[in-house]
């Protein structure tokens, strides 16, 4: 009887894997690209590619800012000599929980060690420094230094990174501006960007010893974003907001040709709304050339005007513009940044471990949704 049952098993394990042969060879794959290449640019179309903000701030932080070295001797003995002590510290606190218990002894705080993925822990990681000897004193980081045998901080070197801190403070804020999640549209970047470009030329009289770490972020963030400080959709996405309007730039020209680009848009809807409705009445003008010539005019800029006219800095305003707002809805729904979708993947890579390879994938979409949303849970419905 065994055999009987386990030679039905293999005649029935056969026939599944007869028909999964089957099922398998009726499975016809295309080649994507090969379809893509034959394509003459009008059936199929990808969206226009834009640039993580983040990662090309990340950029202008560490590989442009490195390039202050080769432009001045001086700076690069300094932010040497200044770096390698640092180092010598985080790595003396992180190794040992001795030596990590002798810092916060002594200082009342931890010491922070650089990740490096991030740049922005590096200048959290200076940040906590000068912050322990502005509230301290010098004797409490001396004492930490003389505890795990490191050279003592020089009082230039001290300067140099207490200004280290003034310049890069800037590019800290515009990148946890741009990678945050909420209240951040697509028309935040332009605005962002500008204004890092005028927070940088202002630190060029109060500083003396990082003048090269400001001229090459600066050039770095003119030769990353050039492009995007060009485009019309970029332009006009900021205009939309209300929170910035036209007040984001001081250049003419980069504000009228983002209102060039909202006037047409605005004027081609104002013209579908009076095609429409022209159709829907069949009115004796449906053969004058000229109908609606004049209607477009007076609604789509005239909306625009008292869209900009409004002193109020709240996304409220929008509702009073219907047109505008399907322009702001349409040009804003992007993020200036993909950090939002790189925490999206690493929540996920949590839930579905080895151990856990067998959830389907409607109870794998819940729980990443209720683990994303968590802050909502303790709401009552």
């Amino acid at each position: 009887m065994c055999l009987q049952s386990q030679s039905e098993d293999d005649d029935a394990g056969s026939d599944t894997d007869q028909e999964g042969s089957e099922s398998d060879d009726d499975v016809e794959f295309q080649d994507a690209f090969s379809i893509l290449e034959q394509d003459n640019g009008l059936e199929y179309q990808l969206p226009k590619h834009q640039r993580c903000a983040c990662h090309l701030l990340n950029l202008v932080a560490t590989t442009d800012a490195d390039l202050a070295d080769k432009k001045n001797d001086t700076y690069k003995r300094l932010s040497r000599a200044a770096f390698g002590k640092c180092q010598a510290l985080w790595n003396k606190s992180g190794r040992s929980h001795t030596a990590a218990e002798a810092v916060e002894d002594k200082c009342g705080l931890q010491l922070i060690r650089p990740n490096k993925t991030r740049w922005n822990s590096t200048y959290m990681a200076v940040e906590r420094i000068i912050r322990i000897i502005k509230e301290q004193g010098e004797d409490a980081i001396r004492c930490v230094c003389e505890e795990l045998k490191v050279k003592m901080f020089s009082q230039a070197e001290i300067a140099f990174l207490d200004e280290f801190c003034c310049v890069m403070r800037p590019v800290v804020k515009a990148l946890n501006i741009l990678q945050s999640e909420s209240n951040t549209h697509l028309g935040w970047l332009l605005p962002v960007i500008s204004e890092l470009q005028s927070k940088l030329r202002r630190h060029e009289a109060s500083v003396k010893m990082c003048l090269p770490l400001i001229s090459a972020p600066q050039q770095g963030v003119q030769r990353r974003f050039r492009v995007m400080m060009e485009d019309r959709e970029l332009i006009s996405a900021a205009i939309l907001l209300p929170k910035f309007k036209t007040g984001w730039t001081d250049k003419a020209e980069v504000a009228e040709a983002g209102l060039l680009y909202l006037r047409h848009h605005l004027d081609q809807m104002a013209e579908a709304e009076v095609n429409q409705g022209t159709l829907k009445e069949h009115s004796s003008d449906e053969d004058d050339y000229f109908s609606t010539m004049n209607s477009r005019r007076s609604e789509g800029s005239g909306e625009l005007d008292g869209y900009l006219a409004c002193v109020s800095e709240s996304m409220d305003l929008l509702n009073s513009f219907p047109n505008i707002k399907k322009l702001s809805l349409k040009l804003n729904t992007g993020l200036p940044a993909s950090a939002a979708c790189e925490r999206l993947f690493s929540s996920a890579g949590l839930l579905f471990t080895a151990k856990r390879a067998r959830l389907t994938a409607k109870n794998f979409e819940n729980q990443l949704l209720l683990k994303l949303n968590k802050s909502f849970s303790s709401l009552k419905l």
